[in-house]
């Protein structure tokens, strides 16, 4: 896979991906994807390696497989990557509709924004984990992404780069809404998701797998289930309450309490059994979660 990605660390690169001429801001940019020359640096098989947030608007003429889960909407989707993750878009598929902005991270510097983005989990989905918007969610997004694109594209003058970063996070923070939107009305396949994850986590906590392999991780989970890490956690999140690592937790005491008023097993037994390599590790965790210690747990009986 390395020899097939391109880096793309600049502004200014990824114009000449597109063959777009030079912008007036070299820290953002918003391309028609429908009308973008692309430059022989499109190629099939290869991979990009964008230096700066990407977020994409996608709306073709054909229904897309996403595949695991079902499009809420067909006015279009859209898809978002952090600095320095991996794309691989297919050269030969044009959009009916489509546009990208792109900002590299320096233009939030000295910002609220910077300060937060990462909060903004779904920088981190899969591309089948995209945001499928109404025709009036649409509308509410292209609207943040004009007046981006009217701020960099005029004179830069001593309130750009505030209006800019306003804007964007405005445009995040609809998107984040949208998201709950779609979560809610997928309640019934969530449901599904919740269900199976809950089977997942009870079955590897009664075999050998802990024994084997240890703790289980969030990414062990979302592999199972083919979500990504994020995507996972906040469905979870959204349908119970809790993240893929606070349920993992719970299960553990939960397990961790049955065995401290049912058996004679040492706290260091208990700790193996669970999958922990340090006990210190386990009593530390289910104080964090309790308040007491094991042993104080024990004594309670």
């Amino acid at each position: 896979m390395k020899d097939n990605v391109i880096e793309i660390k600049s502004i200014s690169e990824l114009d000449k991906l597109y063959g777009c001429t030079r912008p007036k801001h070299p820290l953002i940019r918003m391309i028609d994807l429908t009308s973008a020359q692309r430059s022989p640096l499109f190629k099939e098989n290869t991979f990009y390696k964008l230096g700066f947030y990407a977020i994409f608007f996608k709306k073709y003429i054909f229904e897309i497989d996403y595949g695991r889960l079902y499009c809420d909407f067909h006015e279009g989707s859209i898809m978002f990557t952090g600095p320095n993750q991996v794309i691989a878009p297919n050269p030969s598929l044009i959009p009916e509709e489509g546009w990208g902005l792109f900002f590299h991270p320096d233009i939030l510097i000295k910002s609220d924004l910077n300060k937060k983005i990462s909060d903004y989990s779904f920088f981190h989905y899969d591309s089948n984990e995209a945001l499928h918007i109404s025709d009036e969610e649409k509308s509410t997004i292209w609207d943040c992404v004009e007046k981006i694109k009217k701020e960099y594209s005029q004179n830069i003058d001593k309130h750009t780069q505030n209006l800019i970063q306003n804007n964007i996070e405005l445009l995040l923070n609809y998107c984040e809404r949208f998201y709950d939107r779609q979560f809610f009305t997928r309640a019934k396949v969530n449901i599904e998701i919740v269900l199976n994850f809950e089977k997942l986590l009870s079955e590897y906590f009664s075999n050998a797998r802990l024994l084997d392999n240890g703790l289980p991780d969030v990414k062990y989970f979302a592999n199972e289930l083919n979500f990504s890490p994020n995507y996972l956690s906040d469905l979870l999140k959204k349908h119970t309450g809790k993240t893929t690592q606070e349920l993992i937790h719970l299960k553990i005491i939960e397990d961790a309490k049955k065995m401290l008023w049912n058996s004679e097993k040492t706290i260091s037994e208990i700790a193996y059994s669970l999958g922990f390599e340090h006990p210190s590790h386990f009593t530390k965790i289910f104080k964090n979660k309790t308040g007491i210690s094991p042993n104080e747990y024990r004594s309670l009986n």
